[in-house]
């Protein structure tokens, strides 16, 4: 499979006026971003729920940092917000189910934060993350990188119905993402925006419920995802980036039948 081409950004330029300070000298060496070549993939192995596996969204940055003189601490590393979801699950004439985030929805706020749920605001603390506590005597140079995808279980059946008969017909999606390298200050909060990427994740699976379990669903498109835009100019974060909840804490599933009133099948965890 032929492999995708990665957006690479060198970014050798110091942020510079005070050379002192970590804010005038830390520097982003390198930013690489890209999304998988490989289509979605589907799996029919459950006679409950389909499944499918899109490609994965990924980004790293290499960041050097001289000797820091202060007794300060920082964090670099990777946050992530959703600025726009549709999800909608057709049942033929029956409706569709639709996750959805109601305050971005209702356009409440322009981005939700889409950290683990635990360590807000940054998207994970594996790779995504570096610390660096001063002083330090030497450069410190490292790699914070993160990845995303979508795997979720997509139910054959109308989701408000006891009964089990496939009604699936298609599948929506279509998300937008902003991503930033980030360095924070752990004791003041002051945060420096160092990177900003825009990515975004489509897909459309038409569904034939009549066809036997393993031949009812196929790939519309796209079969080769968009490539992420690492922008020459940065964009502050939205402050609900920053705090809970976060995208799957926050989202609810609402069934929303062809004629009737919607309801609301998964309520927020939040």
């Amino acid at each position: 499979m032929e492999t995708a081409t990665p957006i690479c950004i060198v970014v050798s330029t110091r942020i510079a006026c005070n050379p002192k300070s970590f804010r005038e000298s830390i520097m982003v060496l390198e930013v690489n971003c890209s999304i998988d070549s490989n289509p979605t993939s589907i799996d029919e192995s459950s006679s409950v729920v389909l499944r499918y596996r899109t490609p994965h969204f990924r980004a790293s940055a290499r960041v050097l940092v001289p000797p820091v003189a202060g007794k300060e601490t920082w964090t670099v590393g990777w946050i992530q917000a959703c600025n726009h979801m549709e999800f909608y699950n057709k049942y033929g004439s029956k409706g569709m189910s639709s996750w959805e985030l109601p305050d971005l929805r209702d356009g409440k706020i322009q981005a939700i934060s889409d950290s683990d749920g635990v360590n807000y605001p940054w998207y994970g603390n594996t790779t995504e993350t570096c610390t660096i506590t001063g002083p330090t005597k030497k450069d410190t140079k490292f790699t914070v990188s993160m990845n995303d995808n979508f795997y979720p279980s997509v139910t054959w059946g109308v989701p408000v119905s006891d009964s089990n008969v496939p009604m699936l017909s298609s599948i929506w999606r279509d998300q937008s993402f902003t991503t930033w390298l980030v360095a924070i200050n752990q004791a003041s909060g002051e945060t420096l925006v160092l990177q900003t990427v825009r990515w975004r994740m489509k897909l459309h699976i038409e569904v034939d419920p009549d066809k036997p379990l393993g031949k009812r669903a196929r790939l519309r498109e796209p079969f080769t995802q968009q490539q992420p835009q690492v922008l020459g100019k940065n964009e502050p974060i939205p402050p609900n980036a920053m705090v809970k909840p976060n995208a799957n804490d926050a989202q609810v599933l609402m069934w929303r039948p062809q004629t009737g009133d919607p309801v609301m099948v998964i309520p927020p965890k939040n």
